[in-house]
């Protein structure tokens, strides 16, 4: 019985459950970018740390201001560096620069803008002609944030200006969500390394890559990348090896599982309980799944759409949640060409986006149509039952 789409969605989701439950772990703030914080965090510090001046210009007791134009004694001065600053008598001005910690005696701070200075033989003073009130253009202590007040709150992706304020707080290290391990296994004699020269009969292995690629899009970590050749003893040994060295999570693999002959995965799995079965879509119809050695395997066809397209409907959902990324877009567009389809298959056909919430299709539906792939930006979801589509039907597209 061919299983459908759904249902295989369903019975990936199911396996792979115990490897993607959220784990938090602890990184450097510099590692962060990107990251899912695992919990809210408290601020330590109040922020600001201090009381300090939000201009250049001169700190005073707002009291003195009272009748203007007032001229005051410039009676020191204080920067922004680690200082403790003079003391405010009243009736005189210290001079301070932004961010300076500002005199206990001083309730507000006049900017320069607002005020003259000139030299006499009794010293510099400052005249101003502006009244200013307790508060004026100082910075409290905590008007931030208090300690002990949420920093950030938990599921949130942090961006540099959230790295800003954990470091603004004093915090070098982070909890965020544990990245889930994942382990690349491409087979095929045939395959070689982008940058080789291939002989006839041989092709590059754009697999391993896209595989990486879309793991790490989706949130995860590549614990390894192996390629073996058409043999069950390297495949096996491929895998014991990347789990020993890796401790993955999750393994994943290209090629392998049809029905035909060196068929390498399928050989190697299915003695050791492997489900090999046959998906109601196009392309990526052949599919499989194992546990080896206490780790869900997922095993994708080798045709390069087919590995790229059953990764993205079966596995990155799963990963891009757990690693607490928002879900690809999905959204309903319409054709600007009929489709026609193939029955009891689901079609996945690549689409590129246009204006006015339109879709152009792109290239053919084969599997090793790779150059079509990479000019699209949409799959096109062809439901099951559906063997043709007019030119402005709607159809459900997914962002790529």
């Amino acid at each position: 019985m061919t299983t459908t789409v759904d249902e295989h969605a369903a019975y990936i989701a199911a396996l792979l459950a115990p490897a993607l439950t959220p784990r938090s772990e602890s990184v450097p703030l510099a590692d962060a970018l990107g990251r899912v914080t695992a919990r809210a965090i408290v601020s330590p510090v109040d922020l600001p740390l201090f009381r300090n001046s939000q201009m250049d210009g001169f700190a005073v007791r707002a009291a003195d201001l009272a009748t203007l134009p007032v001229s005051l004694p410039i009676a020191g001065e204080v920067s922004a560096r680690p200082t403790d600053p003079p003391p405010l008598v009243a009736g005189t001005a210290v001079r301070i620069m932004t961010g300076a910690v500002v005199p206990d005696e001083a309730d507000a701070v006049v900017p320069v803008e607002d005020t003259t200075t000139s030299t006499t033989s009794d010293g510099e003073t400052v005249t101003i002609n502006r009244g200013r009130v307790a508060g004026d253009c100082v910075r409290a202590k905590g008007s931030d944030l208090r300690a002990g007040d949420e920093l950030l709150p938990a599921e949130l992706r942090l961006a540099s200006r959230h790295l800003a304020v954990l470091a603004a707080a004093g915090l070098d290290v982070v909890d965020v969500r544990q990245r889930v391990r994942v382990a690349i296994v491409t087979t095929g004699s045939e395959l070689i390394e982008p940058g080789a020269t291939p002989t006839l009969g041989q092709v590059f292995d754009s697999n391993g890559t896209a595989l990486a690629a879309a793991a790490r899009a989706a949130g995860a970590v590549v614990a390894s990348r192996t390629h073996v050749a058409d043999d069950t003893a390297a495949l096996l040994a491929a895998m014991r090896v990347a789990l020993a060295e890796t401790s993955a999570d999750l393994i994943l693999t290209s090629g392998g599982i049809s029905m035909g002959d060196y068929e390498v995965v399928r050989e190697a799995l299915e003695p050791l309980g492997a489900i090999v079965t046959t998906i109601a879509m196009q392309p990526g119809g052949p599919q499989a799944t194992a546990v080896f050695e206490g780790t869900p395997v997922v095993c994708f066809p080798g045709n390069p759409v087919s590995t790229q397209l059953s990764f993205e409907i079966f596995v990155a959902p799963l990963l891009r949640a757990t690693a607490g990324m928002p879900p690809a877009v999905r959204a309903p567009r319409t054709l600007t060409t009929p489709v026609r389809s193939v029955a009891g298959k689901r079609q996945f056909l690549r689409g590129r986006a246009l204006a006015g919430g339109r879709v152009e299709l792109v290239s053919g539906a084969s599997s090793h149509l790779v150059a079509g792939l990479a000019a699209s930006d949409l799959l096109v979801d062809v439901p099951l039952e559906t063997e043709s589509l007019e030119a402005g039907a709607t159809v459900q597209t997914w962002e790529l």
